[in-house]
């Protein structure tokens, strides 16, 4: 290459730096670490105590302000719904804390630096709503129910009487009252409350069905009882509910795990074993936990038998729907799943997972309506006097064990009048035949994938076959080392920045992909690419 051929090489490398630098520092660009959303000369160096409601005559200031944290907002949207995009820019801890300025000041910065901290917040959050991202339960971002959030943050009210918030307490009558339908209560019986997040929807559960059993509990304690109570769940259920035995103090060992299947189905028969065998003990079983879609694979407990069951050792039957409850919304995929439901005392039901409802709206049922209140009521008469105007039985804070509740119902209900109970049965619908194309997709290309069970969820678990290991025969030891493949290939993700999916073992495996499908954004496409990037990524592992 002669002088000059090397002058106009360097000059279109700078060139090409300079269109880039531009590009990403550009003001009006969002995510660029000089990002400014530059609001006004006459706005820009304001304070917090210049707009509302500080300054009475701020409004100009903060309608500007406001509406450049929208765009911010919008961009954002934009930005992870376009594929070409990044789903996350990762940086480890060290690095992240180098590139963020989090001290929090002596004195308020400007309203400027503050459109800039929080286009630099998104620049660096993974993007959970990018049709790439397949790592969580709660995948994408349903903009109605944004809105809905939008909205219940600009209300900022609680949730504990209808005195402060009449319009979402209805709402929340309303639509818990549906979910009650749709589970299989004659006429939505029973009552209902939305918690802040499944595990504690299954303390509910359990904290109801220990009073229902022994009312004078909450009074008198565990002398109430006379004796020890036994619960009991799949081994393969949700964290949580061991959780409950130790957090109310059964001791975690008297939650008995009850055995599963090869597909992760609680064993009826090992359930009512292990219930005998506690009875000889002189012990009280009083609870059963039941799975409908376990958080690793997806599986769904037999609720008709183990409902025979709880019927016939008089225990409280609670069926831990929150990843698995959105299904019931399915004609085509309800049964055999959820077959049985009805029958449950409690059900948890989030629709923060497969519904999509934005994060968190978690829901606990109850068939035996009252119970709610006279489990968890205090009768705080600064709160829930009985003397007010209206029915105070729309006074539904005294139901829990909270105070403070936040407004988890307004994005649901928002979400649920855009799309009906038809488009929320298009919806789960599409999400399952997605999972089953993927399984297909992985059985055609089995030199290169293993898929480890067929899934009744859209959980998809398989393992990844680099170049080395596509001849080796299928043994513990190949299990082993592909196991050792999952961090190092989930790491080749996240810095590329171009997909996520998650991995974990669980007790009869090493480590494996668990691919969740429950975001509205992803096609067949997304899945073809998902796949062809983690061979890329990995084929040389």
């Amino acid at each position: 290459m002669d002088n000059v051929q090397m002058f106009g090489t360097k000059i279109t490398a700078i060139k090409e730096y300079l269109y880039n630098f531009a590009r990403t520092h550009s003001p009006t660009r969002l995510m660029g670490s000089e990002n400014t959303y530059s609001l006004s000369k006459e706005h820009c160096n304001l304070k917090y105590s210049d707009i509302l409601p500080q300054n009475a005559e701020g409004f100009p200031a903060t309608r500007e302000f406001l509406m450049k944290v929208v765009d911010i907002l919008i961009d954002y949207i934009k930005n992870q719904s376009d594929r070409s995009s990044k789903v996350l820019d990762f940086h480890h801890p060290g690095d992240m804390m180098r590139l963020l300025d989090l001290e929090i000041p002596d004195t308020g910065v400007s309203l400027q630096q503050l459109l800039v901290d929080c286009s630099t917040t998104l620049k660096y959050q993974v993007k959970t709503g990018h049709p790439h991202f397949f790592n969580q339960l709660s995948c994408g971002l349903d903009l109605v129910s944004m809105a809905g959030e939008w909205l219940t943050a600009t209300a900022n009210t609680n949730m504990f009487t209808y005195e402060i918030a009449p319009v979402f307490i209805l709402m929340e009558h309303v639509v818990l009252h549906k979910m009650r339908e749709i589970i299989g209560w004659p006429n939505g019986v029973g009552d209902s409350i939305l918690a802040p997040g499944g595990s504690i929807s299954n303390l509910y559960a359990f904290l109801a069905a220990r009073h229902k059993m022994f009312p004078q509990y909450k009074e008198r304690g565990l002398s109430a009882v006379g004796g020890q109570l036994v619960m009991f769940t799949s081994d393969q259920c949700h964290y949580s509910v061991k959780s409950c035995a130790s957090v109310c103090g059964l001791g975690t060992d008297n939650c008995v795990m009850v055995p599963s299947d090869e597909r992760g189905r609680m064993i009826p028969q090992r359930l009512e074993e292990l219930i005998i065998e506690r009875k000889a003990k002189g012990h009280i079983p009083f609870f059963v936990n039941a799975t409908a879609g376990t958080t690793v694979i997806g599986a769904f407990d037999p609720i008709a038998e183990i409902a025979d069951i709880c019927k016939k050792y008089n225990c409280w039957l609670h069926v831990d729907a929150a990843w698995g409850g959105g299904l019931l919304l399915s004609r085509k995929y309800r049964h055999p799943r959820l077959t049985g439901i009805e029958r449950a005392d409690s059900v948890t039901w989030n629709p923060h997972k497969l519904m999509g409802a934005l994060l968190q709206c978690s829901t606990i049922h109850f068939k035996d309506d009252g119970l709610l209140i006279s489990c968890n009521q205090m009768s705080a008469e600064y709160l829930f006097m009985t003397d007010k105007l209206y029915d105070v039985k729309y006074d539904t804070g005294d139901k829990v064990i909270q105070c403070g509740r936040h407004n988890d119902i307004f994005k649901l209900w928002l979400q649920w009048r855009a799309k009906g109970n038809d488009g929320f049965e298009e919806h789960m619908n599409r999400l399952m035949e997605l999972t089953e194309y993927m399984v297909q997709r992985i059985k055609q290309m089995s030199d290169k994938f293993y898929l480890i069970l067929e899934p009744e969820l859209v959980n998809c678990c398989f393992w990844y076959l680099p170049t080395r290991l596509r001849n080796m025969p299928h043994t513990a030891e190949r299990e082993k080392l592909l196991g050792e493949i999952c961090p190092i290939l989930k790491g080749r993700m996240m810095e590329a920045g171009t997909l996520m999916v998650g991995y974990q073992p669980d007790d009869r495996r090493p480590n494996f992909f668990r691919n969740i499908i429950s975001s509205a954004a992803v096609t067949e496409a997304d899945i073809d690419f998902l796949l062809a990037e983690m061979d890329r990524l990995g084929h040389d592992l």
